[in-house]
């Protein structure tokens, strides 16, 4: 397949944003994944802890799926979980985290620490930290409440979520993120946790304000379910509501909306966890087109992989990286359709 030469920016975490970048690898050769890195759960809050650096679970996500060679012994030693049943600390922990936080302390650099492994593991595309700086988000909840910490954040059983921001005020977005924006022809934001994956990247001020700079197509692809703690009772256009919230009116020119449906029996056992399937309606797509924002269905998620098990993480309907890519370049040639017009 020849590659375009689109230059494309995914904007988000290590797993819904990988989904993306999986699929816009097959056509574009200038793919940048930029990746939150204010988690402090699981092994990648124990690593935060004693290394003193930014998230590396998501990064280390990002860089072991974009490897070409799944199969490689590198590539399968970063995903493997160690085993250690007599020590809480280690026991789960996914030796890749820790590979980064060594590779961080013997170069002094979390940068170069990703880029060495990335040259390691023959990844193409840019994988850069939203920020390289050791620092949290927060969240104001609707009732006054702040909670520090993304465990917390995303924590059940609380009010619900008012507004994100960056607990270190001085913390800057990394600058190659910035600059890969402002150069983009794609820019795309999601899926993933809307408050501690995608907005913990928005919340950046250097981010968000490079987005409403860049000429690029500018796309969210929204999620596909709710997360509980983060998302209870959430729209398809609350999620949307909460984006713009962070970029403006009129700075994004698409959602992209999931219109496949997943079995009934797929869609009960996520009900069982609390987890909602979202699916577009008129009035969803009503409220959006209120916002400014195009409304894009398309069936993208992958409904027929059934529900997985994860490590101390809840699932949902991921994204096919085909399927999402080829949509992508669709919105794409549409616009350079119109512009050259």
């Amino acid at each position: 397949m020849e590659l375009s030469g689109i230059k494309v920016v995914v904007i988000g975490g290590g797993l819904g944003a990988v989904q993306i970048m999986r699929g816009m690898q097959r056509h574009t050769d200038a793919l940048t994944g930029i990746i939150a890195v204010t988690d402090t759960g699981r092994s990648t809050g124990i690593v935060r802890e004693f290394a003193r650096i930014p998230a590396p679970g998501d990064i280390r996500n990002a860089l072991a799926t974009l490897a070409p060679d799944d199969d490689s012994l590198l590539t399968r030693v970063m995903q493997h979980r160690i085993v250690a049943p007599g020590d809480p600390k280690l026991d789960g922990m996914a030796f890749g985290n820790l590979f980064i936080a060594a590779l961080t302390q013997m170069s002094g650099s979390f940068v170069m620490a990703i880029n060495q492994i990335s040259d390691f593991l023959n990844v193409r595309a840019n994988i850069y930290p939203v920020t390289e700086e050791n620092t949290h988000i927060c969240a104001e909840l609707v009732d006054g409440t702040i909670v520090e910490q993304e465990f917390n954040v995303r924590r059940l059983d609380k009010a619900a979520i008012k507004r994100i921001f960056v607990q270190n005020p001085e913390a800057v977005a990394y600058q190659p993120a910035v600059d890969a924006i402002l150069a983009a022809d794609l820019i795309t934001i999601g899926p993933g946790s809307l408050f501690t994956t995608v907005i913990a990247c928005l919340a950046f001020k250097e981010i968000s304000q490079a987005i409403r700079d860049s000429k690029a197509l500018k796309v969210y692809i929204c999620n596909t379910t709710t997360q509980p703690g983060q998302t209870d009772d959430y729209t398809l256009s609350d999620h949307v509501q909460q984006v713009i919230s962070y970029l403006g009116i009129g700075v994004l020119d698409y959602v992209v909306l999931n219109s496949s449906h997943p079995s009934d029996e797929l869609m009960e056992l996520y009900a069982r966890e609390k987890v909602d399937v979202l699916l577009p309606s008129s009035h969803e797509f009503h409220n959006i087109l209120t916002m400014n924002v195009r409304p894009k269905l398309a069936d993208v998620a992958d409904t027929k992989s059934g529900k997985r098990a994860l490590w101390q993480k809840q699932d949902t309907i991921r994204h096919s990286p085909e399927l999402i890519a080829q949509t992508l370049m669709e919105l794409m040639a549409e616009r350079e359709a119109v512009a050259g017009s």
